[in-house]
């Protein structure tokens, strides 16, 4: 009869095992922040991009006109107050023109399909820089999960399938060592995982109290109530650019 003998695992095993179980959650949690909190970013960057769109094209014509009158009315009047106030009117419309017709204005509301958001978990769980094993890995991973944020603004599922593959692929994703040197990687890993965790939500609750997110919720609020608050936006503007456009015909003529 042949006697099986189960081998106990050394506390340093356990301690391994248990740490190791531990990591797994978390990597699964900060999965699942770091797609939150991507989505958001896609999300209000899409919302800003409209608003550039529909509304900031308007302000920058609106900011063009009030500089070009501010700069008649220094040419005419000719005091430093008069063209510092120019000077000034000229930088925002030039600042108003860069940011509505800049990247930013071009970013669209796609629809983020369930498949892309799963890539992009897989991604987090899989490549993210705070599951390193060394700075080697560490810079491979920040340059791989930089490149998969960008994808997935994009909503490119195919370049989110081949940073996985380009990960797999790697020699540096392939590790071997002994107990207590994987242990100590392990509670590396954890801390790491931890202190990102904390600074998603540092992040994310920056990103709720930033104007755009603060817009967008007005915006969402207006739409339940059945109106466009950034076509109110736009009309409202427009009678400013028409009362302006008369008032630079007049300092022309004058």
């Amino acid at each position: 009869m042949t006697t099986l003998i189960e081998r106990r695992l050394s506390p340093e095993e356990e301690e391994l095992a248990k740490k190791r179980q531990e990591l797994a959650e978390l990597q699964v949690q900060l999965a699942d922040r770091e797609l939150s909190f991507a989505s958001r970013r896609a999300e209000l960057a899409a919302f800003e991009g409209k608003y550039l769109r529909r509304v900031g094209v308007l302000y920058a014509e609106l900011d063009e006109y009030n500089a070009k009158i501010a700069e008649l009315m220094a040419k005419e009047v000719g005091t430093e107050e008069h063209r510092a106030t120019a000077t000034q009117a000229r930088a925002q419309a030039a600042e108003s023109y860069a940011a509505s017709h800049g990247e930013a204005a071009e970013a669209k509301d796609l629809p983020i399909p369930a498949e892309l958001k799963s890539l992009y978990r897989d991604v987090a769980k899989r490549v993210h820089p705070d599951l390193s094993v060394d700075e080697a890995d560490r810079k491979q991973r920040e340059h791989l999960m930089t490149e998969a944020n960008r994808v997935y603004q994009n909503a490119d599922a195919d370049s989110l399938r081949r940073i996985l593959q380009e990960y797999a692929d790697s020699p540096d994703s392939v590790r071997g060592t002994g107990v207590a040197a994987d242990l100590v990687r392990v509670l590396r890993q954890l801390k790491q995982v931890r202190n990102r965790l904390a600074q998603i939500e540092e992040e994310m609750a920056l990103l709720e109290g930033s104007a755009v997110a603060i817009l967008k919720t007005q915006a969402d609020d207006a739409s339940r109530q059945g109106r466009d608050l950034l076509a109110e936006m736009a009309t409202k503007i427009q009678g400013q650019i028409n009362s302006a456009r008369e008032h630079y015909k007049a300092v022309s003529r004058a």
